[in-house]
């Protein structure tokens, strides 16, 4: 099934509490973040989107209520000269989470058929060849029982433009921006092309997209945080585990509880 991108830019706002349901939606996380640990189940969520669409934001309040112990954020940058003498795969496998655990990659391997095919750092050879190997890399985790859940944040131009013109206006946001977020602004026509492709070849059964309307914010936050637990949920037994006598016996003795 293509997806297409405009069916993505109502920018509707959240019509509900959002602060009342983003806390609810945060303890659920992190119920579902302890069934993982109990069941030693694994995860991967991947977040694409364009620059300044809320890609932070959204992982910022996933991870607000989860044990740090057991996930971990990764921001993917260019690769080093080290990554770049190996296979383009090497530096996610390094990164894959362990039993208990989960795995929030800011940006990820679709690099390799988005920014290094747009820009020109990966041959036409290397791209084309990476929809396959990507598919097959999914797959993979999948078959070993690691739940993949991959999100795309969508924002129009004018959303992109008024929140960069914000972080340049703002001195505590001045950071987030640089260089490249103007040349990708001025390929959006080539990125668009990247896109559809990359959906239209790795929109997979065992590895669905999930593409978010972030030109609202507080609604695409909302939307991206309710995919996740839904998408996890259905992977991991919900039922909490049941208190070990023998513990449960020397605790109450500890507390003073008989």
């Amino acid at each position: 099934m293509s997806t297409n991108l405009t069916d993505f830019e109502a920018g509707t706002g959240y019509a509900g509490d959002y602060d009342a349901d983003l806390a609810k939606l945060q303890e659920r996380l992190a119920h579902i973040q302890a069934a993982h640990i109990c069941h030693g189940k694994r995860a991967v969520i991947v977040f694409e989107g364009w620059d300044a669409a809320g890609k932070g934001g959204i992982i910022q309040r996933l991870t607000a209520e989860w044990d740090p112990r057991y996930f971990e954020v990764w921001p993917i940058a260019a690769p080093t000269p080290e990554e770049k003498a190996r296979h383009f795969l090497w530096r996610f496998w390094k990164r894959l989470p362990m039993d208990g655990d989960i795995a929030v990659f800011d940006r990820s391997w679709y690099g390799r058929v988005l920014v290094e095919r747009v820009e020109g750092f990966a041959s036409e050879a290397e791209w084309r060849r990476g929809y396959d190997e990507i598919n097959e890399f999914e797959a993979q985790q999948v078959d070993s029982g690691t739940t993949i859940v991959k999100l795309f944040i969508h924002v129009t131009q004018q959303s992109q433009d008024e929140r960069l013109k914000q972080r340049l206006e703002h001195p505590w946001k001045r950071w987030k921006t640089g260089f490249d977020d103007y040349r990708n602004r001025a390929r959006r026509s080539d990125y668009l092309d990247a896109m559809a492709e990359m959906f239209r070849r790795t929109d997979k059964r065992w590895a669905p997209w999930h593409v978010i309307d972030g030109n609202n914010k507080k609604a695409g936050r909302i939307a991206a945080l309710t995919m996740i637990a839904d998408r996890l949920e259905a992977t991991v037994p919900m039922d909490p585990p049941p208190l070990d006598p023998a513990l449960e016996k020397i605790a109450r003795k500890a507390l003073g509880l008989d």
